[in-house]
């Protein structure tokens, strides 16, 4: 009778054609929507401070902040569906902690859909040069067309904006 050595890992029979580039890329992603929701909680906070006080922009950037957080969540419920290992890497802070307008921090936050959607993106070519037709999917039926709303939004809320100008 063998005995099981209980310090070596246990055999992953979950895995199926699950690329570790594709994990790697996967835990990547975790840490750039974790990133978003940190620089949105960032952006929530400075709007909803008494001295700053634009009205309904704490509220949008609280809940961008919370869609990053799970969008973020997603992929790690995802990574361990598949049978990766979710890493969890530092969140670097956000690089501004104010905004000189509600303009700056809308523009601000375009950039960083569209760096969530550059990884994004990267991600599915990754699954596609891997034949992961389960993660090209995932992809394209939960993220990326919620993305290209998101950066549609951002740029429709520029332009309001850039219409109203500083005076508001």
């Amino acid at each position: 009778m063998s005995v099981e050595n209980k310090t070596q890992p246990k055999e992953n029979l979950v895995r199926f054609n699950f690329h570790e580039d594709s994990e790697g890329l996967i835990n990547r992603q975790i840490n750039v929507e974790m990133y978003a929701s940190y620089a949105y909680t960032a952006m929530a906070n400075y709007f909803g401070r008494p001295d700053v006080a634009f009205e309904g922009h704490h509220e949008f950037f609280e809940k961008m902040a919370k869609e990053e957080f799970e969008h973020a969540n997603k992929f790690m419920e995802y990574q361990n569906k598949r049978g990766g290992t979710v890493v969890l890497l530092d969140i670097k802070k956000p690089e501004q902690q104010s905004w000189a307008s509600p303009l700056e921090a809308h523009q601000t936050g375009l950039q960083l859909e569209k760096d969530v959607y550059q990884a994004l993106l990267e991600l599915h070519a990754t699954a596609s040069k891997h034949a992961d037709p389960h993660l090209t999917n995932y992809l394209e039926d939960e993220f990326l067309d919620e993305q290209v709303k998101s950066i549609k939004k951002y740029t429709e809320n520029i332009v309001n904006l850039r219409r109203v100008g500083a005076g508001l």
